[in-house]
């Protein structure tokens, strides 16, 4: 039994059916398992740490997205016999990097966390998500005007199914116990290269528009903390014209190359598309 946490997210979705396909049992766990609509092979459960034997109940394995808490829920994990938990960590945690940066503190916190947990452990830690993008589509939507900050700035965004894609081989495959794998997309593009890569998904020609930093705020950024937003800015600023780490992690553990961000665009076109 694999447990699967952020079942209903994008890269725990994936992650949801590649398992279920590959014919494994799987817990999915999801705050609200009457709106989850995850498949029915699947155990779907909801996400309640004060009843951990429900949770982890004869399961081996967990996958664990950051911001679903620890260390009480890996100690559950752990006494109900969990050996090896795979987290969804991120790209930031790297040798130079802002220790102090909000992502940076929440992910490595929670590595610390599992190292000292006492369990086998696996951590992904992705750069930019192509899921990112979605921050877009209200405003595709609406017209063929996308307003954004630093139209140069750069990134090799990844499938989100390319991640799940090595989750899947790490929990399956074994091996991997202690390893660190960055994953990224296969190619740089800019965000200005990303909208136009939508509309032509979408058979549109859309143009991105420049927004000054200091004019960004929650209508671009919806979901951001505001407290938060200054310093994510200053990041992608210090992308602009600066060429990303790029990794063969995906092909060489799947056997199969990373996906293009215009391959994601395709795959997500009807995101971006106006509902009727």
């Amino acid at each position: 039994m694999i447990v699967v946490t952020g079942a209903t997210g994008n890269v725990g979705r994936a992650l949801v059916d590649r398992l279920l396909a590959a014919g494994r049992p799987v817990r999915a766990l999801t705050r609200d398992p009457q709106r989850a609509a995850l498949p029915a092979g699947a155990e779907v459960v909801r996400f309640r740490p004060d009843d951990p034997a429900a949770l982890f109940g004869a399961a081996t394995a967990l996958f664990l997205y950051a911001q679903a808490g620890a260390p009480d829920l890996l100690r559950a994990a752990r006494a109900h016999g969990v050996r090896h938990v795979v987290l969804l960590s991120s790209g930031i945690i790297q040798e130079g990097a802002d220790e102090t940066h909000p992502i940076h503190v929440m992910h490595a916190t929670v590595e610390r966390q599992i190292r000292d947990s006492g369990l086998d452990w696996t951590f992904l830690r992705p750069n930019a998500f192509a899921t990112n993008a979605l921050q877009w589509a209200p405003q595709v939507r609406a017209g063929d005007t996308v307003r954004g900050v630093f139209a140069n700035a750069l990134s090799a965004p990844i499938h989100e199914d390319d991640i799940a894609a090595v989750a899947e081989r790490v929990l399956l495959d074994g091996g991997h116990e202690g390893a660190v794998h960055r994953l990224t997309g296969p190619e740089a593009t800019t965000n200005a290269e990303q909208v136009a890569a939508i509309g032509a998904a979408l058979g549109r020609e859309l143009t991105f528009v420049e927004t000054a930093p200091r004019q960004a705020g929650p209508e671009l950024f919806p979901h951001v903390p505001p407290q938060m937003l200054e310093r994510l800015l200053r990041t992608f600023q210090e992308t602009v014209g600066v060429p990303p780490e790029i990794t063969g992690t995906v092909e060489k553990l799947t056997g199969t190359p990373a996906r293009t961000f215009a391959q994601w665009a395709r795959d997500h076109a009807e995101d971006f598309r106006a509902k009727a």
